[in-house]
C-alpha cells in the first residue's frame, strides 16, 4: 500500500493576528476638536459677515470681534491671520449668498429672454442687496481670496456655458462657442455690475435693462446664424437695419 504521509499541524506562533486598530480616546479627541473647529469658525465668519454688514467693507479686526463679542484672541484661535478669515467669509458668501441664487435663477424654466434677463436681475439683485459684503470679497487683495473670486465666477461661466450648449443643440444649432460666449457674459456683467455698485449711477432696473439688451443682442444674433461663425462671417453687418425693418 502507499505510504500516505499524514499531514502535521504547524507549530504555534505567538505571532497575532493583525487586526484593525481600534480607535483611541485620543482619535476621538482630535475627531471632536475638528468638528468643533469647523463650526466655530463658520459661526465667526458669519459673524464677520454681519460685522462688515453694520460697519462696512472696510471694518477691521478689532471691529469684526466687537461685533461677534469676542476678543481678538479668540479670532486668532480660529484663523491664522486675517487673511485667513478674509478667504473664509468669501467663500460662504459664495457658497451660501451668491452661487445658490444664480443657480436657482438658471434652473428656472423660462423662455430664452425670460431667462437671459431673470439670471442678470438676479445677480444684479444680489450684488445690490449686500453691498459692503459684496465690495469686501471682490476689492480683497489676498491671493488666496482672489482664487475664491476667480473659482466663483469660472463655476458660473460653466453653468451658464451648460445652458447656452444645451439651448442650441435642442435647436440643431452649433453649440461650439458656448463656453468663451459664456465666459464673455458673465466677465461683461460682473465688470458692469461691480462699476454701478461703487457709484450707483442709475437704478438697479435701468442697470438690469442695459445689460439685458446687449446681452440678448449677442444671443440673438447667434441664434441668427445658427451659432455658426461661417454664416456669421458670410452676411453683411449694417449698424443699422435697412428701411422698412422694424
Amino acid at each position: 500500500m502507499p505510504n500516505h504521509r499524514v499531514p502535521q499541524p504547524l507549530p504555534p506562533t505567538d505571532t497575532p493576528v493583525p487586526t484593525a486598530a481600534a480607535p483611541t480616546k485620543q482619535d476621538g479627541r482630535k475627531r471632536r476638536w475638528h468638528e468643533h473647529k469647523i463650526a466655530r469658525r463658520e459661526e465667526l465668519v458669519d459673524g464677520t459677515i454681519k460685522a462688515i454688514r453694520s460697519r462696512g467693507r472696510d471694518v477691521g479686526m478689532d471691529e469684526i470681534a466687537a461685533e461677534i463679542g469676542v476678543s481678538k484672541t479668540v479670532l486668532y484661535r480660529y484663523f491664522t491671520d486675517k487673511n485667513d478669515l478674509t478667504t473664509a467669509t468669501m467663500l460662504r458668501y459664495v457658497e451660501t449668498i451668491l452661487a445658490p441664487r444664480i443657480y436657482a435663477a438658471v434652473a428656472e424654466d423660462l423662455d430664452e429672454y425670460d431667462l437671459t434677463r431673470v439670471a442678470i436681475a438676479t445677480y444684479v439683485e444680489t450684488v445690490a442687496s449686500d453691498p459692503e459684503v459684496y465690495l469686501y470679497v471682490m476689492t480683497n487683495s489676498a491671493a488666496a481670496g482672489r482664487d475664491v473670486v476667480a473659482n466663483s465666477e469660472r463655476m458660473i461661466a460653466e453653468l451658464v456655458a451648460t445652458v447656452i450648449g444645451e439651448r442650441l443643440r435642442n435647436l440643431e444649432m452649433d453649440s461650439g462657442g458656448s463656453v468663451p460666449w459664456a465666459y464673455a457674459i458673465v466677465g461683461a456683467i460682473q465688470l458692469a455690475t461691480h462699476w454701478w455698485i461703487s457709484n450707483k449711477s442709475m437704478s438697479a432696473e435701468d442697470l438690469t435693462d442695459y445689460l439685458t439688451m446687449m446681452t440678448w443682442g449677442g444671443i440673438s444674433g447667434i441664434a441668427a446664424v445658427g451659432g455658426s461663425p461661417a454664416r456669421f462671417k458670410s452676411r453683411p453687418h449694417p449698424l443699422l437695419p435697412e428701411a422698412g425693418t422694424p
